[in-house]
This record gives structure tokens, sequence and C-alpha cells, in this order.
């Protein structure tokens, strides 16, 4: 990556409460921004074409031993999370053997749904991936996994008669948090590039500080690029959580470990995280 992090950003509304008010001209000498998809990240980070980013959680388990978290941040819910949906023709319990279009960009949210419909509920399905219109996928399968913006916008136009939202699913069966994405760290450029790092990690923190006080300013801006009202990004922003501590990290782990007897990784993976998490002041 050269001498300056390189830093993984995402378009989708659900990390704003931590990137909108971060502050790249402050550290623009030390770091530089890729934007790309989750799924995107992903592979960027594993190859090392960037340094850290909000990255699909799954992905830290794939790269177990190459990453750690940094602490204090996620994108993760404890009940619905608004903006992870299956759009299905069929009531839920009617989808054993159904065909399922997912997604292609994701990772964890296809994990996550194949815990749910295999392992909680013990159904067979199968699965095709797809790009993200919702008309398409429902013409092909009889249900359709959408994430981040795309399924915000197709649930807003109803397109199939049952819509799940992942978060409540899983919630249901386990009564445990979901994290969705984590800010992942090469551990090579922790030990490489640690003062940038510290930086960066503390800015994030204090720019998500801002962004719970000024939540106003956010949704006013979802609002102008992808309209709804300002009652629903509200309630949405407000369902979301994008801290990391000791409950997220249960609930990702026991995720890891239904990921790993479904035979989705290896094995199960404890999740390493790095710095700490003070309390920030707006300066």
């Amino acid at each position: 990556m050269g001498e300056r992090l390189g830093i993984g950003i995402n378009a989708y509304s659900n990390v704003l409460p931590v990137t909108y008010f971060f502050r790249e001209q402050r550290l623009e000498s030390k770091v530089s921004f890729v934007e790309a998809v989750p799924a995107e990240l992903n592979r960027l980070l594993a190859e090392g074409s960037i340094d850290l980013g909000p990255v699909s959680a799954f992905t830290y388990a794939e790269h177990a031993g190459k990453y750690e978290t940094l602490n204090g941040l996620s994108v993760s819910a404890k009940g619905p999370v608004g903006s992870i949906f299956l759009f299905s023709k069929r009531p839920l319990a009617r989808l054993d053997g159904a065909r399922i279009a997912l997604t292609n960009t994701s990772a964890t949210s296809i994990n996550l749904l194949k815990i749910i419909l295999e392992k909680f509920e013990g159904f067979q399905p199968t699965y095709e991936m797809m790009s993200p219109r919702i008309s398409t996928m429902l013409e092909q399968a009889d249900a359709a996994l959408l994430i981040g913006d795309h399924a915000i916008h197709a649930k807003w136009n109803e397109p199939a008669p049952y819509i799940y939202d992942l978060g409540q699913l899983w919630y249901n069966h386990t009564g445990m948090w979901m994290t969705f994405a984590l800010w992942c760290v090469r551990k090579n450029a922790i030990e490489t590039k640690r003062s940038a790092l510290q930086e960066v990690h503390a800015e994030f923190l204090r720019a998500k500080q801002q962004g719970t006080e000024q939540i106003g300013e956010i949704i006013d801006f979802v609002l102008r690029k992808h309209g709804g009202t300002e009652r629903f990004w509200r309630q949405y922003f407000l369902g979301l959580g994008h801290d990391f501590g000791l409950e997220q990290k249960q609930g990702l782990e026991y995720y890891f470990q239904c990921a790993q007897e479904l035979g989705l990784i290896s094995h199960a993976t404890e999740v390493e995280v790095w710095g700490q998490a003070p309390k920030v002041k707006l300066t």
C-alpha cells in the first residue's frame, strides 16, 4: 500500500454515522481512500490493496490471523437492521426447497441467510448469485436477498408479499446482537503504520460521536440523496448500532460458530480487537 494508510470506504447509508463527519483533510498526508461496495472492499483488503475499512464481518473469519478489528466500530443491530431484507413470494415457513436469489454485494448477509434457513429452520433451498435488481431476481427465484440502500429502495416499493428483516430473524432465534460489518485492519499495517492507524482510529471514534450527536445533518444528507421521509431515516439510524463491545463480539462469534457448523468456514473464530475505545471530545 506504500507509505500512506489505505482506507476503504463504501457509500451505503448504514456506515454514515461513523464516516460522515470523518475529517479527511486533517489526515490527507497520511491516508488515501478507495470507495467500493462491501464485497469489493473485502477483496481489496484481502489482497492488500487497502489496509483497513468497513468490510463484511464474514470476511474477518475467512482471513482470521491476518486481520484485527478496530475497537468500538461496527455496523450491528439487536433486532431489525432495516436494510437487509429477504423479499419472498412465499411465507418463510414454505421456503424449504425454494430457489433463492442472492445479492452479489455481500458476504455476511448471504451466510446469515443460510444459517437462518438451513440451521435454524432446517430447510434445504438452492441459491443463485445475482446483481441486486429486485425485479429480475424475483422473476427468476422464489425469494431474493438484498442489502444496504438497494434493500431500502426495494422495500419502499413492496415488490413481494413477504418481506423479512434478517436482523430480526437472527434475534428471534438467538436473542443476540448481529454484527454485519467491522472496521478491519491488516496486521502488517498495525506493525508498519501504527502511528497513522492510531490517528485514524481516534478520528473514526470522534466522527462516530459527532454522528450520534448531529444525526439530523446526516438525515438531511440521505433525504437529498435517496428521498424517503425524515421519520423513516431517523428510525432507521436509531435501530443501528455502531459500537463493538462484548455483546457484539459474543453475537458475532456465535454467528461464526453457526457458519462453521454448516461448513461455510473451516473453523469457529475468536475476534481479535485492536486499540482502545476511549471517550472522545468533539475538537
